[in-house]
């Protein structure tokens, strides 16, 4: 009776660490995976992310948003004009060189309006340009194979009560980091989304960059541009510093608390990402 016992046990313990390993191995491999697929999806430009997407959203604004645009920049030329008239003792007096003034501002505003698709590109060169520079500085393993290693000896010198609660902890760890996955995907796949939704309105606040007055709607454009374009480098400032945390834990201590520390970084991971897009925001001063 104690042989059979005995021989239940034992396999009862396989069969648990067999599900806790499974569990923890298939885990960490779909985070990791998509930890490290952010590097290429930030470091990627709009118009090559989905070229698809890109087209629709360049021929929505050139033919729906960009003859809006050119009566903004009409209103905003004429109501310069006549301020700029004004301005000078109710046309008492006036000098011919603000005629000059005028057509060289509308002429180049007109000029920046016809070209506002190269100019968003040539910032979003600018920061993949940036990212890539980075990416090559900032390498982070997300790799928690030894914790992983370690944990089968840990597990084999368990109890059978210590084991059956472990792998409800995997459970619990196992939905955890799923939905880890998913905000992980919404964030990186949303920044896109949003750049896409900036480059679509593009035409219109760059119409009123002429204006002194009204020209605050062009500039915080332009700032949330910049924001939103090296915010990527603020996620790939985030992944690497989660990959030197996860690595301080993985190579030694407790197998099981390492593995809740992992958990505990990727939420952590989570939450600056979210935070990227307002830390973003408040360098460049956008709003």
């Amino acid at each position: 009776m104690g042989i059979l016992t005995d021989w239940i046990t034992d396999w009862l313990k396989e069969l648990l660490i067999e599900g806790i390993l499974g569990n923890l191995n298939g885990l960490f491999d779909t985070v990791n995976t998509r930890v490290g697929e952010i590097a290429v999806q930030v470091g990627t430009t709009p118009a090559a992310w989905n070229a698809g997407v890109f087209s629709m959203i360049r021929q929505l604004s050139e033919t729906v948003i960009l003859p809006i645009a050119g009566l903004v920049l009409t209103f905003v030329a004429t109501y310069e004009l006549i301020q700029m008239l004004i301005d000078r003792n109710n046309l008492h007096d006036i000098d011919y060189w603000m005629f000059f003034k005028w057509i060289f501002k509308t002429a180049a505003a007109i000029l920046i309006l016809s070209n506002v698709f190269n100019i968003v590109n040539a910032v979003f060169d600018v920061s993949q340009n940036v990212i890539a520079n980075a990416s090559g500085v900032i390498q982070g393993s997300t790799d928690v194979t030894p914790v992983l290693d370690t944990l089968e000896t840990t597990l084999e010198a368990m109890g059978l009560g210590e084991l059956l609660g472990l792998w409800l902890q995997t459970i619990f760890i196992g939905l955890t980091m799923t939905a880890l996955n998913v905000v992980i995907f919404v964030i990186v796949y949303g920044r896109m989304l949003e750049i896409y939704m900036l480059v679509s309105l593009a035409p219109i606040p760059v119409a009123t960059l002429s204006n002194r007055e009204m020209g605050s709607m062009g500039q915080n454009y332009i700032k949330s541009l910049f924001a939103v374009s090296f915010q990527g480098l603020l996620i790939l400032l985030c992944v690497g510093i989660y990959g030197v945390l996860v690595q301080g834990i993985a190579t030694g201590g407790d197998p099981i608390s390492s593995i809740w520390g992992c958990v505990g970084y990727t939420v952590l991971l989570c939450f600056m990402l979210f935070k990227t897009g307002s830390i973003a925001k408040s360098i460049f001063g956008a709003h």
